[in-house]
């Protein structure tokens, strides 16, 4: 859930051959940086910089040298959209697109080791150079790192490191609260991994359930609404010595710029009452226990299922609720979208039906740590079907 600069190489502009800025640029003529890329302007727009980590918008039609078209969005009649300088494009889109402005229209032609290198891609056989004709249609300028220059940084006994930017006026972030923040993840070197800012959708969690990484679980006590700070996050506070593929590297501090939006007090859910409630046992070794009975409509393998849950662990301890994020929770049933334990049980389950399953870990997270479940755990759920779609 990452001080940090996110600019245009340098090198590869000054790389241009023949000329000292991009203003000098000539149409149709043949540029190559210092990583092999060539590329040519063939039309010059005069719109805004795409810059690393904005939300570029392209249109473009790739080829094989021998101009056998594998790709074009120009035939879908869709542009593409992607983050820049994020990974999600091969190594020359990334570097070709940041030397463009919006209406610019360039050909990239792109090495084997800036494109798919020596995997075989089907329509694109392994070591081909690439051919891309590709215009940039629009740029919307994404998240950037705060400047923290000139604030102070604090540190907590943990090796957590913080930095407030903005103080608020708010309530005070307390476990058990319903928190509901934005963020910005940054690996050291300035790469953003992710943003709730660039979907435009904040994160919402119970804090103290251990639904996020521990950084965040201390740092955000540090804090109050109206709050804008930055978490410098030590591996083993995070993702540790695994990281968390195939985003997180091994053993990765992150840094988080965070804004607490809102934070509301949450009721603790109340166990379902089972006394005197047979236990039922399936061929998997699941058990279930039928709490409210109805004679709605049962769920079948392929429904589209909305839940409220709450599961526990054997002592009682709570490690996740829908109730308490106030929101059920809705998935394809018989599909393998959750654990073997769920697809299995809600099948025996109509609406408005109330049951708590016994889940053994072979049908719940393995023998494996997954987030706050220890691996071998047996998982208590009290679980109501509030509909199908």
């Amino acid at each position: 859930m990452k001080t940090i600069k996110l600019i245009i190489n340098l090198s590869i502009i000054m790389s241009i051959v023949g000329c000292s800025s991009t203003s000098k640029i000539k149409l149709n003529e043949t540029y190559t940086s210092e990583s092999g890329l060539q590329y040519v302007y063939t039309e010059k727009g005069d719109g805004i910089q795409a810059n690393a980590g904005d939300k570029v918008s392209v249109h473009y039609t790739g080829k094989l040298t021998n101009d056998t078209v594998f790709d074009s969005s120009v035939k879908r009649g869709k542009p593409f959209e992607f983050s820049l300088g994020q990974g999600q494009v091969i190594k020359g889109w990334d570097e070709g697109i940041a030397l463009m402005k919006v209406g610019d229209k360039m050909t990239l032609i792109i090495p084997p080791e800036l494109g798919y290198g020596e995997k075989d891609m089907g329509v694109i056989p392994s070591n081909s150079t690439l051919v891309f004709d590709v215009e940039l249609i629009n740029v919307k300028p994404g998240v950037k790192p705060l400047d923290v220059t000139g604030k102070d940084t604090l540190s907590t006994q943990s090796g957590l490191k913080y930095i407030i930017m903005k103080k608020g006026e708010g309530a005070r972030v307390k476990a058990d609260m319903k928190v509901k923040a934005h963020y910005s993840g940054y690996f050291e070197d300035g790469k953003k991994f992710d943003s709730s800012v660039d979907r435009g959708e904040p994160i919402e969690f119970v804090l103290g359930k251990n639904s996020v990484i521990k950084g965040w679980e201390e740092g955000l006590t540090l804090l109050s609404v109206g709050d804008i700070a930055r978490l410098i996050i030590p591996y083993h506070l995070a993702y540790g010595e695994k990281g968390r593929a195939p985003v997180i590297p091994p053993k990765s501090n992150l840094i988080f710029d965070v804004e607490i939006l809102n934070v509301e007090k949450m009721i603790e859910p109340k166990p379902y009452d089972v006394s005197g409630k047979d236990t039922l046992t399936t061929a998997s070794g699941l058990k279930y226990i039928k709490v409210a009975e109805t004679t709605g409509i049962q769920a079948k393998a392929g429904d589209t299922v909305i839940v409220h849950y709450t599961g526990f662990f054997e002592d009682g301890k709570i490690f996740d609720s829908s109730i308490q994020r106030g929101q059920p929770f809705d998935f394809q049933l018989g599909q393998g979208k959750v654990i073997p334990g769920w697809d299995e049980g809600l099948a025996l389950m109509k609406i408005g039906e109330k049951t708590r399953f016994v889940i053994p870990y072979q049908l719940g997270y393995g023998e494996e740590d997954f987030g706050p479940i220890p691996g071998k755990s047996t998982l208590v759920f009290d679980v109501e079907l509030v509909g199908i779609k």
